[in-house]
């Protein structure tokens, strides 16, 4: 399964083109089951937010859901990994340096592969000092995340969680990060994308009663934890080390996470 849809009708080799030549542009990924996806607000929201931010236009619903929809109806199941991207692949600085963006000049490209599940084997990560643009914003700039990545499998690792220039562990590449003190969940204050299974989980926690709070947290810190986690699109995966310093597996843990995941239902595309 591998559909990409550009602006309401297939994609072709042109459009593949354009958007290969222009790094510029955001997306979100999903996961769709039974044609519904957990938090389908809040991807629709983080798509709206970032076009804001990066092409000061407003973005419609509309045309998101409508091409997911289409492309699900050329597959046979409902359950597939679905990204959305938003870029303006024809806007070139010079030509429209006297004028402002328009909605009419945004692209949305929509991808259905394969449905992805979060691996069971506990990960293992490796530190790097890094600091992505714009952190808060899910965009296509993407090098350095693989780059590093890249680096941490090269030594043993299966992906690297970074810290800021200031010491503050922010998020993983594609992930962010959790932390167990026995008591509650600790997630790091550092800047970084705010994820929507991240949400998701602390909405959860929350109607679950599970303790929760955000503060700084250093590579010193994490032998002061009982177990980490990652958490993305997929879900959630325990991490077993990050560098040196191993945490326990804890069943118990994971399944609390499974249980405030799925304390707000899938909502119907």
């Amino acid at each position: 399964m591998n559909i990409i849809l550009c602006n309401g009708r297939r994609a072709d080799a042109a459009d593949l083109v354009a958007l290969a030549m222009r790094n510029h542009g955001h997306f979100t990924t999903m996961q769709v089951r039974d044609r519904a996806v957990r938090g389908l607000d809040l991807h629709l929201a983080r798509l709206r937010a970032a076009t804001r931010e990066l092409f000061d236009v407003s973005l419609d619903d509309t045309p998101v859901l409508s091409g997911l929809r289409q492309a699900l109806d050329m597959v046979a199941a409902g359950d597939c990994t679905a990204r959305v991207t938003v870029c303006a692949r024809d806007f070139e600085r010079a030509a429209l340096a006297s004028q402002p963006l328009a909605a009419r000049d945004l692209d949305v490209i929509v991808a259905l592969t394969p449905p992805c599940d979060p691996s069971p084997e506990p990960m293992r990560a490796a530190s790097f000092t890094h600091e992505r643009a714009l952190p808060h914003i899910k965009h296509v700039g993407t090098f350095a995340q693989f780059h590093l990545a890249r680096q941490a499998r090269g030594r043993g690792y299966d992906d690297v969680l970074f810290v800021g220039v200031d010491g503050r562990i922010s998020e993983g590449t594609v992930w962010n990060v959790g932390f167990w003190d026995g008591q509650g969940v600790i997630w790091s204050d550092a800047p970084a994308l705010r994820g929507t299974c991240e949400r998701l989980l602390q909405a959860g926690l929350e109607t679950l009663g599970v303790a929760q709070a955000k503060r700084a947290i250093r590579l010193a810190d994490l032998a002061g934890f009982s177990a980490a986690f990652a958490c993305n699109s997929r879900g959630v995966r325990a991490i077993g080390a990050v560098d040196e310093t191993a945490f326990a597996a804890d069943d118990c843990l994971m399944a609390l996470l499974g249980r405030a995941l799925q304390a707000r239902p899938p909502q119907p595309l």
